[in-house]
């Protein structure tokens, strides 16, 4: 009896020290420098952006101050640290607006692909057959779409084009790869004991795929949409700067960048587009550096390996 206590005392004892995903995610961030430093700059440069962003008086923005446009950055001493844009705008203010604006519409992309994507590789994985045939020759006829040309030819042909026009447009051609990934993990859970076991018991489709399947592809699900994020910011930024991005008029790193294309800013006006351009590249090598190391803490060989 007393021996029978001890071994259940040892079991608990063992179980508990078994650390959470959280919890070995954060292990793994805070052992990698480089992916600490990264998510500790992302959240000061996305909290100061919302913060500072809260304060500027967007009619302001909309307005051209012509008695300081385009002026040369003036330093920490200066009213314009980082100098103005054509329209006589404060630079370091118009990137942590854009900054804000590109950070939130690519948290929105990244959502509704993940969400749509998701559950279409839950279903198409599940069922298997048939059912797995039909969404997949679906999904494939949509990767081999030449997306960025209907992207801009939906973007140029919407009438009142809008923020809102643009977060579904890119979720339209985004969602497929995730799919696909999903698709083939849940493929392989689909064939494991504890499904059958649940089918046996008379469990129903839906309960198995949100309360069992759903839970053993999560970690793959964040280390996917994480990476997804910086490709979605990338991918808004890049359209930004050919035209086919965001409204005109909406503040965002892309524009300035953009700006580069004109010769006397490029060579003249470095401080309108540089700035923009640093800062987009920082905030997408932090993302990747953080999804980098949530990868390895959720890839089981990497941590058997240790």
């Amino acid at each position: 009896m007393i021996s029978d206590t001890t071994n259940q005392i040892y079991e608990t004892a063992v179980v508990e020290k078994v650390p959470s995903t959280l919890q070995t995610i954060w292990k793994e961030i805070w052992q990698s420098k480089p992916s600490f430093i990264a998510l500790v700059l992302f959240f000061v440069i996305i909290l100061g952006a919302f913060i500072i962003s809260a304060q500027i008086d967007m009619e302001t923005v909309s307005r051209v101050n012509l008695r300081t446009l385009n002026l040369a950055p003036q330093g920490f001493g200066g009213q314009f640290i980082l100098g103005t844009d054509h329209g006589g705008r404060d630079m370091l203010q118009m990137l942590f607006l854009g900054a804000r604006t590109s950070f939130i519409v690519a948290l929105w992309v990244t959502f509704i692909t993940v969400v749509f994507g998701v559950l279409y590789g839950l279903i198409a994985g599940f069922f298997g057959g048939w059912v797995e045939m039909i969404m997949m020759r679906i999904a494939e006829f949509f990767i081999m779409l030449p997306t960025m040309m209907i992207i801009i030819i939906v973007v140029t042909t919407i009438p009142n084009y809008t923020t809102w026009h643009f977060i579904i447009v890119l979720s339209a051609f985004a969602w497929m790869g995730r799919a696909r990934l999903i698709r083939s993990k849940v493929l392989q859970q689909a064939k494991l004991d504890y499904v059958s076991a649940s089918k046996t018991l008379g469990s129903r489709n839906i309960v198995i795929i949100f309360r069992e399947v759903l839970p053993n592809v999560t970690s793959l699900i964040v280390t996917n949409s994480i990476l997804a994020l910086a490709g979605n910011m990338g991918l808004e930024t890049g359209l930004t700067i050919l035209g086919y991005g965001l409204p005109h008029g909406t503040p965002n790193l892309g524009r300035y960048i953009s700006l580069a294309t004109d010769t006397i800013v490029l060579q003249q006006r470095a401080w309108q587009w540089l700035p923009a351009s640093i800062l987009i590249f920082i905030m997408i090598l932090c993302i990747y550096l953080v999804g980098s190391a949530v990868s390895r803490a959720v890839d089981p060989k990497q941590q058997q390996q240790r």
